[in-house]
């Protein structure tokens, strides 16, 4: 294998290869921009001199560069309107197959060891991708593209089945699975280093022109500092979620006579409005308390800026309700009650709803109390109601929170359903609407589902996809499911 890192000396890039020519495996120095290549005002004004220019080749490689300018303005808006890491990672391997003229490629982000993340593939199935992971470290193209230090700026070979400088098992793979020729190029910024590294196989042995060659690196340059965000804000994300999630319950009880499930879709930080909990605790005589509920930031009208806040006093707030719950649990007006007088006191800028509900398995008995809060659904093998609570305001909204408790029997097979109103949001365009279709949609599922809570949730949350729009994730997705048994 030859590899060539870069100089101080600038020099000119290797002619282009033609379709089916053989040769090593083989690093190339960086792309030089061409002298005299237009930005998109020069090309512009070429175009108008080519209109009067008396040589036919003159036009021909004007329009070709407005050709090129043109596509690579398209891919570089499809990716800036990207919204997420996964669709960004997807964009540039796209693109970068069309603009080399590839028909397959692969596509990874630097792990933190320094080492390749799980494979994004184009043109390639799982089992395929899972043959490339056993390429060993030593032999893989991108893992070289992912290297701190010798990192190439190019790696490409007109023939990976062909190449001894590839390897015995990329060869064999080479084979196997119908790779030709490969061209990789590493995603890295000067603040960042590399993030991560792309590689494109045509169906035949064959390399990329000089023309696609640039386009493809002028690209991947626009793409980095693009990946780089999305990166970040995956990590905040994640560091989100694991925050949440661990204010919140990491497994829930399973008492004797009741099965119990939940699901929690969290938003960022940076866009929520608030936080919200859920939680399923064991009484000591048997009994068991369910609850959901929502945390507000400073104060009524609080936006995202608070969410942080509202995410520290949410684990307040629920630590004390498990207080409250073990004391007077068979009293949720009293839990709630003396939920809201916390509050007032001690966080007397945030509000919250919530709802509370007091489970005797073997009766089947529930009595439960709400606080501004979206109503229980209770699924049985008639379809789906809801359990209505009087109507209340949030705790901390007024002078003295008042609320009467609701008492009810559920038969065997029934499920109760408690959820926050981030849910309800997504499921319509009103609350009242989200509301009314998330009931039709648990009524609706299949009797397998129904029986089941945790595929029930699943099926909830699958079931309402969301809303478009910078409101639709502005809430966390909260809900709870207790079947009895």
């Amino acid at each position: 294998m030859t590899e060539t890192h870069p100089s101080s000396t600038p020099s000119s890039p290797a002619a282009p290869a033609e379709p089916g020519f053989t040769g090593g495996l083989s690093v190339l120095d960086p792309l030089i921009d061409q002298p005299g290549l237009p930005g998109p005002a020069e090309a512009q004004d070429g175009a108008a001199e080519a209109l009067t220019a008396p040589s036919t080749g003159v036009q021909d490689r004007l329009a070709g560069r407005l050709s090129d300018f043109t596509s690579l303005y398209e891919h570089t808006e499809r990716l800036a309107r990207a919204r997420g890491l996964d669709a960004t990672l997807a964009a540039v391997l796209a693109s970068g197959a069309d603009l080399l003229g590839a028909g397959r490629g692969v596509l990874v982000t630097r792990q933190p060891g320094g080492g390749p993340g799980q494979p994004l593939g184009l043109g390639l199935d799982r089992a395929s991708l899972g043959a490339l992971e056993t390429v060993p470290f030593e032999q893989s193209l991108l893992a070289r593209l992912l290297r701190d230090r010798d990192r190439p700026e190019r790696l490409h070979s007109p023939d990976l089945a062909e190449d001894p400088a590839t390897g015995a098992r990329l060869r064999e793979l080479a084979a196997h699975l119908g790779l030709g020729g490969c061209y990789g190029l590493p995603l890295a910024t000067e603040e960042d280093g590399p993030l991560a590294a792309a590689v494109w196989f045509y169906d035949r042995p064959a390399e990329p022109t000089e023309r696609q060659r640039e386009l493809a690196h002028r690209y991947c340059r626009f793409a980095a500092p693009l990946i780089a965000g999305q990166l970040a804000a995956d990590k905040v994300s994640r560091t989100t979620e694991a925050l949440l999630r661990g204010l919140l319950p990491d497994r829930l009880p399973q008492p004797a006579g009741l099965r119990l499930a939940a699901r929690l879709v969290p938003a960022g930080l940076d866009r929520s409005n608030g936080s919200d909990w859920y939680d399923a605790i064991p009484l000591p005589d048997g009994t068991v308390g369910l609850t959901v509920g929502s945390v507000s930031g400073d104060g009524p009208g609080a936006g995202p800026g608070s969410a942080p806040g509202a995410a520290a006093a949410m684990g307040r707030v629920r630590a004390a309700l498990r207080a409250y719950a073990v004391l007077e649990g068979e009293d949720p007006v009293s839990v709630l009650g003396d939920l809201e007088l916390l509050l007032k006191t001690t966080e007397p800028t945030r509000t919250a709803t919530a709802v509370y509900a007091w489970i005797e398995p073997d009766e089947r008995r529930i009595t439960l109390a709400g606080a501004g809060h979206c109503p229980p659904i209770l699924v049985n093998r008639h379809g789906a109601e809801f359990v209505e609570t009087s109507l209340s305001a949030p705790l901390g909204m007024l002078a003295c929170w008042e609320a009467p408790g609701v008492e009810l029997t559920a038969e065997r097979g029934d499920t109760l359903l408690l959820y926050t109103e981030g849910l309800a949001r997504r499921c319509g365009p009103t609350l009242h609407a989200g509301q009314a279709n998330l009931r039709r949609a648990a009524a609706d599922a299949p009797r397998d589902v129904r029986i089941d809570p945790d595929r029930l949730c699943a099926h909830l949350l699958a079931a309402c996809p969301g809303r478009e729009g910078a409101d639709a994730a502005t809430d966390d997705l909260m809900l709870l499911g207790a079947r009895f048994e």
